[in-house]
């Protein structure tokens, strides 16, 4: 027997929002009811007041009249501010697992690693509130406005669910030819954010090579594009709206029309007021179906955001929270590794292996290519293995929870990147500052009297993505980062390519001292002032491992290897 497919996480996050729409429905439904109350208030007004020429029950019902407006206006605010807080109560719950979802899928190289989701997001969130959802919670009301025009004549009835038919099959019109302009016109207006972020990103290399005008000359073949489809998308909506429209303005008064004959035939339940009631609740019965229409592209970016959303979700689920686990003390195995970038399965790492002591410092050479970076994010647990595993005290560094593993690790990319914020925040990793630490860190990099001299010290901002700061400043702050709180493992990426003399000597005195203490460094390197505090080295070629060993015993075969090839170009042209 087939099961059910469980509903899918976004569905779950919706559908819990139920008891806030439930309340908003019998509030609006009551508050849609009310609208009767000027035609009531006119019939009255008719039969009993001008027949009983009374004062008193003319001011009586133009006081129940007007408590029936305040009251409608008071149920349509409450109804907005509780699906409002519905909106609320979403964001709660949901803003913090999409933003993980994002960064999770951006590392992974998925779909959706992008701000884009975060845009899809507020889309839905905000849907809930839209003036098209409260349309939809006034429909109901229709049956009730459409069983009275049955009561009043079945002719009219039958007239009214004629043209609430054709009304919604402009509707189904409006969404067929809506929907493609409006869907392509959003991808395009991602794809020319998308290439204008990239643009930005990029200032310093296109103001100074002059390729402005050309990348301009891209920017606008995009949003031109963007522009164009939502145009067409535009137009064909608002062709529909317009029928939309002449459809309920003509109903109301056809609906006049027909009941004014019904009436001269003896064929009209109520008499002459009646019919004048008739055609107004006609209006009534396609006014929801008419503000759909008007709003329904509204509907199409809500439903593609929710499409998109939950795409993300699915193929980034929730990691189930694991056993807590004692903080490492370093000890690494890389165990047959074999590993590609996300996305692709051709390897760039082929069955690595290799092992480290706590406190041991190894040195990762090889020509660009050969696979250094990537095993780097393999070895803080960024990407995962095909084949293989890295184990930290013999546990999974992937499967590892890294808000655990976190503050025992440190990373030093070969792209430096900080965050807008302070020094001391940067250093700390955004978390609590511990002045301590930080000073620690700084001072084990040489910075201490560079961010002293700040004008506000380690409170100094260091701007947006450290453009404050020199690239080599840049990459001692993301050191003392990695270095913060004393980590029991630690891989730096090419962490000396913006160093100066000063700064190479910085570094070396950093890891001296941490590995003395025993933390493990892993340090892929092109340069050898690093190597004098390395006690192991390894050689990656093509992603395989060329040598591995002690650091003297690597650099004295690589040295009898290069001696060899140039004994061999020696020999070769005296034989010839």
């Amino acid at each position: 027997m087939s099961q059910d497919k469980p509903a899918s996480e976004l569905r779950q996050a919706v559908s819990a929002m139920s008891p806030y729409f439930k309340r908003a429905g019998w509030f609006s439904f009551v508050a849609t009811l009310l609208i009767l109350a000027p035609s009531g208030y006119m019939l009255e007004v008719y039969d009993r007041v001008l027949n009983s020429r009374s004062y008193m029950t003319l001011a009586m019902l133009t006081l129940l009249v007007l408590a029936a407006f305040v009251l409608m206006e008071v149920l349509e605010w409450a109804t907005s501010e509780i699906l409002h807080e519905a909106s609320l109560d979403f964001d709660r719950k949901l803003s913090g697992r999409v933003f993980a979802a994002i960064f999770s899928a951006n590392l992974k190289r998925l779909p959706g690693g992008t701000a884009q989701p975060m845009s899809d997001f507020r889309l839905v969130r905000d849907f809930f509130y839209a003036s098209v959802v409260m349309a939809l919670m006034q429909a109901p009301v229709s049956l009730v406005f459409l069983l009275l025009i049955f009561a009043i004549s079945p002719v009219l009835g039958w007239a009214a669910v004629a043209a609430a038919i054709v009304q919604t099959f402009v509707g189904w019109l409006n969404e067929r030819s809506t929907q493609p302009p409006l869907l392509a016109a959003n991808q395009s207006a991602t794809a020319a954010q998308h290439y204008a972020d990239g643009t930005l990103r990029n200032a310093q290399v296109i103001e100074s090579m002059g390729m402005l005008r050309d990348i301009h000359k891209r920017w606008i073949a995009k949003q031109r594009e963007f522009l164009g489809l939502q145009a067409k998308a535009s137009d064909q909506a608002g062709f529909y709206q317009a029928i939309s429209k002449f459809l309920q303005n003509t109903v109301s008064s056809m609906m006049l029309g027909l009941g004014a004959w019904l009436l001269l035939h003896d064929q009209l339940n109520g008499g002459a007021g009646y019919m004048i009631v008739g055609s107004i609740l006609g209006g009534r019965v396609l006014a929801p179906l008419v503000q759909i229409v008007s709003q329904w592209q509204t509907v199409v970016s809500a439903r593609g955001a929710y499409a998109r959303l939950d795409s993300l979700l699915t193929s980034v689920p929730v990691r189930p929270a694991g056993m807590a686990l004692p903080a490492p003390q370093g000890q690494l195995q890389v165990e047959n590794l074999l590993a590609s970038a996300p996305g692709s399965q051709v390897p760039i790492l082929k069955g690595v292996n290799f092992s480290l002591q706590p406190g041991e410092v190894l040195a990762v050479v090889g020509p660009s290519a050969s696979g250094k970076t990537t095993l780097a994010r393999c070895l803080v647990g960024l990407w995962p293995a095909i084949n293989g595993k890295v184990r930290l005290d013999g546990v999974d560094v992937f499967n590892w929870d890294k808000a655990e593993l976190g503050p025992h690790l440190g990373y030093l990319p070969q792209g430096v990147e900080l965050f807008e914020g302070s020094v001391a925040e940067n250093i700390a990793r955004f978390g609590e500052p511990d002045p301590a630490q930080v000073e620690a860190a700084a001072r084990a990099v040489g910075l201490h009297d560079f961010i002293l001299a700040l004008p506000q010290g380690y409170d100094n901002p260091v701007g947006r993505d450290g453009a404050m700061l020199s690239g080599g400043q840049r990459q001692r702050i993301a050191l003392a980062r990695a270095l913060y709180g004393n980590p029991s493992f630690v891989v730096l990426d090419e962490p000396n390519s913006s160093l100066d003399e000063q700064g190479d000597a910085a570094l070396a005195s950093a890891i001296s001292h941490h590995a003395a203490r025993g933390t493990t460094f892993v340090v892929m390197t092109h340069r050898t002032s690093v190597l004098g505090v390395t006690n192991k080295m390894l050689v990656l070629r093509e992603g395989q491992v060329q040598l591995f060993g002690p650091r003297d015993g690597v650099l004295k075969a690589l040295s009898e290897a290069v001696e060899k090839a140039r004994q061999a170009v020696t020999v070769m042209p005296a034989a010839a």
